[in-house]
């Protein structure tokens, strides 16, 4: 079974950055597409942003298109999203998720991370 272990997070003032790793425990990571969702509080989980296993495509949620970069080392099994411009209204548990389909649907994954927490203040 994948474990994956996300880190990270932290607390911001707004406009200031952070960057997510998310750590695969195992190869197969190379060959599924991943996935980064956020939930807040009395929310429901959202959808960030997406790369494909090859690292050829990317994509993103409107809100924070521009903002935010997926990338993902394969040699290292893990993912990272670049968070720039943070708002306060990106606060959020964040988590990684690995799947064998490229969506922005969390159903679609198999494998999710613990969650670490990004605390954005005005």
């Amino acid at each position: 079974q994948v474990q994956l272990v996300e880190s990270g997070g932290g607390l911001v003032q707004a406009g200031g950055s952070l960057r997510l790793s998310c750590a695969a425990s195992q190869r197969t990571n190379s060959r599924n597409h991943m996935g980064w969702f956020r939930q807040a509080p009395g929310k429901e989980r959202e959808f960030v942003a997406a790369i494909s296993w090859s690292g050829t495509n990317t994509y993103y949620a409107d809100s924070v298109k521009g903002r935010f970069t997926i990338s993902r080392d394969n040699a290292r099994n893990t993912v990272y999203l670049q968070m720039n411009s943070l708002k306060p209204e990106d606060t959020a548990v964040y988590y990684c998720a690995s799947g064998p389909i490229l969506t922005s649907s969390a159903r679609a994954y198999d494998y999710w991370g613990q969650g670490t927490q990004v605390t954005v203040s005005s």
